[in-house]
């Protein structure tokens, strides 16, 4: 792929930007001898949709951030496809993703602190991305987007905050400070891991606005990583829940929350208070241990900790079927192939 590619774009809102189709990432366990391989991503397949909310949750070590990671190119794949506009770049692009990718594909992390330099300024953080990608040149006209990106996440005055550095910031500022230097590039998806979780919670609803108003206006798409359902339900138009490095569950966010059919999603949900929507649901308790991702048994690798396991469960593992048009599910619990 030619990192001088001029990518269309279409203002049609829910058009597929991006797809994986059977991604999965094995680290190797124990020395470099060693042949036993950590299963931490298994056949992931999903689509990342302009000006749509793609949340992507579960608990720690599900693989949801490794997922994240392989789709920006931090890490090379072992096997699957990522398409971008209709081709699997890690064929075009093998060794390392080319600027024209990095431009249209960036990520937020999670740790707004480590993932900012703190020896340089808010605006050489900012100006930084506008003269690698050639979006600005000449001195006035970066100093002026950048104060145009600090204005557009509300960072102002913005003099003042493009001097500061960010150990001056608090940390929903420094996370600002993160998103504007992403949307410096013009970029068409954003992968956002956790980037709430290390905030107070009295200034996490202001960046969960701040996405979902450049979303709208910008049309960019997100895939949104989060352990924490509830939020996953306030921003994401979609929900895919993650266990053990596989995909479980997927529906419209509304769906999947009100009508869980995955044991592990009903667990995840069990846990979310909701005063407003009037279901009451029974507090589950998790028991056993998440299974060894090194090697991992057949079967369903939930069923040490489903209350509803069957004998089948610990032999096959589950096919995704279908639950209704746009809902579906990894169970032995339903039958009908998706």
């Amino acid at each position: 792929m030619d990192s001088d590619m001029n990518l269309k774009r279409t203002p049609e809102t829910g058009e597929i930007l991006l797809e994986t189709r059977h991604l999965a990432k094995y680290f190797r366990a124990g020395g470099i001898t060693s042949r036993k391989y950590l299963h931490a991503v298994e056949d992931v397949s999903l689509s990342v949709r302009r000006g749509h909310v793609l949340a992507l949750v579960g608990e720690s070590g599900s693989g949801k951030t490794t997922t994240a990671r392989l789709i920006a190119r931090l890490m090379p794949a072992t096997r699957g496809e990522i398409l971008f506009e209709g081709q699997n770049v890690l064929k075009t692009e093998p060794r390392q993703a080319s600027l024209a990718y990095r431009a249209h594909v960036q990520m937020i992390f999670q740790d707004p602190f480590s993932s900012l330099n703190p020896t340089q300024t808010v605006g050489h953080h900012l100006a930084r991305p506008l003269v690698i990608h050639k979006k600005a040149g000449g001195r006035q006209e970066i100093q002026d987007q950048v104060f145009e990106l600090l204005a557009t996440v509300g960072l102002v005055p913005v003099e003042e905050i493009a001097d500061q550095y960010p150990h001056q910031l608090s940390g929903g500022q420094r996370q600002r400070v993160a998103i504007a230097r992403a949307l410096a590039v013009d970029p068409e998806i954003i992968l956002a891991d956790e980037p709430i979780s290390m905030l107070d919670v009295s200034i996490r609803m202001g960046v969960l606005n701040l996405i979902e108003r450049l979303r709208e206006e910008r049309g960019i798409g997100y895939l949104y990583i989060t352990h924490d359902l509830a939020s996953a339900r306030y921003i994401g138009n979609e929900i895919i829940v993650m266990y053990a490095g596989h995909m479980v569950e997927g529906a419209e966010s509304q769906e999947l929350v009100q009508n869980p059919a995955h044991p592990y999603t009903r667990l995840l949900l069990s846990a979310v208070p909701d005063p407003h929507s009037g279901i009451v649901r029974k507090r589950l308790e998790a028991r056993g241990e998440v299974v060894s991702l090194i090697d991992p048994p057949p079967g369903c690798l939930f069923a040490d900790r489903c209350p509803r396991v069957m004998d089948v469960c610990r032999l096959t593992t589950p096919e995704k079927a279908s639950i209704d048009a746009s809902h579906w599910a990894r169970c032995h619990l339903y039958n009908t192939p998706a």
